[in-house]
């Protein structure tokens, strides 16, 4: 046993042992991602190196790092090799963007199928599977205002007292044609299999608003920690490094961690 261990060791340190150790490690473990963008600020900010968990939601089909090629053919037809459990609402999901698979985005599930929603005056209304009961459990969950719409209950912003992250812009006041989606969407029901995903920097995010729901198959997995952090002037973020995305989160809730509603903001990311 001791031999093994040894031969094992000396393979892994050679070149080959490497590439084919990293390689592992990426396709079945975690992948690291920078966000290049302000569309998750206040919870993810640009410039948060982070590892994804790969495994959260089953197990992708591997693909070739930056060429994004698969190695595997999807024997399932969901993009997974193993099927596992799927995103929950209010889960912040790195997926493959349904119009060029080659780019990752990361945003926050807001639907789920059978679900029912829409955009009004900026402000997001959510029914958890087109029933009133089970809009109103939601709501109690997330500490949410239920209100009644056309005669059927909707919650009103229904993961911006949880997810202290979520926020508007308040220096965007006017549809120029192009944000239409922000200030008002739907209604729709969200369709079998399909998940509906907004970023948190709700009026700087092109989300599902604007080129629809999700699948499984879009699906990597979810941010896990952040290892390393810096702001626009390569300042090194430290009271972000290190932890996980569950712990930013929770210090935000605390009022620990404290970023301004405008500063860089720029256009819809």
């Amino acid at each position: 046993m001791k031999e093994k261990i040894y031969r094992f060791y000396k393979w892994s340190n050679t070149w080959q042992g490497t590439i084919v150790l990293v390689l592992l490690f990426m396709f079945f473990v975690a992948q690291a991602f920078l966000i290049p963008s302000g569309s998750m600020k206040n919870t993810l900010l640009v410039h948060d190196a982070l590892f994804a968990k790969k495994f959260a939601y089953g197990v992708p089909i591997p693909r070739i790092p930056w060429v994004e090629i698969p190695i595997l053919p999807d024997f399932r037809g969901n993009g997974h090799l193993i099927e596992g459990p799927k995103p929950k609402r209010g889960d912040i999901v790195i997926f493959r963007w349904p119009n060029n698979e080659k780019i990752h985005f990361v945003k926050r599930c807001v639907a789920k199928e059978g679900d029912k929603l829409f955009v009004k005056d900026k402000q997001l209304y959510l029914r958890i599977e087109n029933d009133d009961k089970k809009t109103i459990e939601f709501a109690k969950k997330m500490k949410a205002k239920v209100v009644d719409f056309n005669g059927e209950k909707f919650i009103l912003n229904p993961y911006s007292t949880i997810h202290k992250g979520i926020h508007h812009d308040p220096e965007i006041t006017e549809i120029d044609g192009f944000n239409a989606p922000v200030f008002n969407y739907g209604p729709i029901i969200v369709g079998e299999g399909e998940f509906f995903m907004m970023g948190d920097n709700r009026d700087h995010s092109a989300d599902s608003r604007f080129w629809g729901p999700i699948t499984y198959k879009h699906v990597v997995g979810k941010p896990w920690f952040i290892y390393m952090s810096w702001d626009e002037n390569y300042t090194v973020r430290w009271n972000r490094v290190g932890k996980t995305i569950d712990e930013i989160e929770e210090e935000l809730r605390k009022g620990i961690l404290k970023y301004s509603v405008t500063e860089g903001h720029k256009r819809l990311e």
